[in-house]
Parts: C-alpha cells; sequence; structure tokens
C-alpha cells in the first residue's frame, strides 16, 4: 500500500485525472459527523432586553451520519446510524457501492480510526476493487468540503433550537437532506465548489 492511498490504482482509467474523473469513475469526498443535542448557541437577533431562552433537559441524545459528495455535480449520500465505527463504515462503503455499481469510487477522506480499521482492509482487499482511498493530509478539515457540508447541516438543524428526543433530530436531519438532495446546485455553492 502507497502512503496515503489504498484500493484501485487509478491508471485503471485511461486519461482520466482527479480534475476530471473518467466516465466509469466518480470522486467523493467522504466524512461522518455526529449530530448531538446538546445546546449549540450562536448568535442570534432578538427584542432588546429579550435573551432567546433554549431549553434543556439531562440527557443528549445524538445521530451520527455518514456522508459523500460529489463536488462535480453537487450530489450528497447520506446514511443515518446510532453510531460511527468500522461495522458503521462498512455498511456505508456498501451503500456507496450499490449507487454506483460498477464505477470506480474515488474517496478523499480523513485519516480517522476507522477508516484504517482491520474489517475495512479486509473488506477492500476482498471486495473493494471499486475503491480507491485518497487521505487528506492529518488534521487538515479545510481540505474536505463535506465539512462545510457539516457546518450547514448544523447550523440548521442544532444552532439555537431544542431538539426533546432522538426522533426530534431525526426528522430535523431528514428535512435537511430532503432539503438539498433537490438543490445540488445550491449544496456546490456552500461548499465553495460552484463554477
Amino acid at each position: 500500500m502507497e502512503s496515503g492511498v489504498w484500493g484501485q490504482p487509478l491508471d485503471s482509467c485511461a486519461g482520466g485525472s482527479l480534475g476530471s474523473p473518467c466516465p466509469d469513475s466518480v470522486l467523493l469526498y467522504l466524512d461522518e459527523t455526529h449530530i448531538r443535542s446538546y445546546h449549540v448557541l450562536r448568535s442570534t437577533w432578538s427584542e432588546v432586553g429579550r435573551q432567546k431562552q433554549v431549553p434543556t433537559f439531562g440527557h443528549h441524545a445524538h445521530v451520527s451520519l455518514f456522508g459523500a459528495v460529489n463536488i462535480h455535480d453537487g450530489e450528497t449520500v447520506l446514511h443515518q446510524t446510532t453510531a460511527a465505527n468500522a461495522a458503521t463504515f462498512l455498511d456505508f462503503l456498501r451503500m456507496l457501492k450499490e449507487r454506483y455499481p460498477d464505477r470506480l469510487m474515488v474517496l478523499v477522506l480523513d485519516h480517522a480510526r476507522i477508516h484504517h480499521a482491520k474489517m475495512v482492509k479486509e473488506f477492500l482487499r476482498e471486495e473493494g476493487q471499486c475503491f480507491h482511498f485518497i487521505y487528506l493530509p492529518p488534521y487538515s478539515p479545510q481540505l474536505n468540503p463535506i465539512e462545510r457540508l457539516w457546518k450547514w447541516l448544523k447550523d440548521t438543524v442544532i444552532a439555537n433550537v431544542f431538539h426533546k428526543d432522538r426522533n426530534d433530530i431525526i426528522q430535523a436531519i431528514t428535512r435537511f437532506v430532503n432539503y438539498i438532495h433537490e438543490r445540488p446546485e445550491e449544496v456546490l455553492q456552500r461548499l465553495g465548489c460552484a463554477g
């Protein structure tokens, strides 16, 4: 394995490059995030002398979310789960494999431990011919456009909002996901990838 790369060699697609993928490949930026019911307070407008009140309670519900974004067309693939671990990461890879059958998937991702887990390496060896991983340098989230999608999601779903339980969080995430799936151009603008 070369440093920073795992899976199918890119030269198997003659004439293709990362900036302009060949017809049978797709370039996706991938990451995971956690949406928690912690109360994220951001600056907001309110009447003079009336501070915004956000209720709270003693437990913290959460939803983990895997995501991939195509910076060429704004298409997103999102997968909700109860935790982000090697097993759920494999579920997401299988989901991508179903979404893009017969295509080489170039995945740009960070060095999270789950991306290097033994079970992930075994999966890639056995049935991961359609994947090519490119790892970003350590501590460089600014290089992954999906981080801007996560910020947009969190600003929309949890900033200055009270969610009474996990189901309430899931409903808010679902509304956001439906919104962005209908507006790939806005996704590209928010990611800074619009042409």
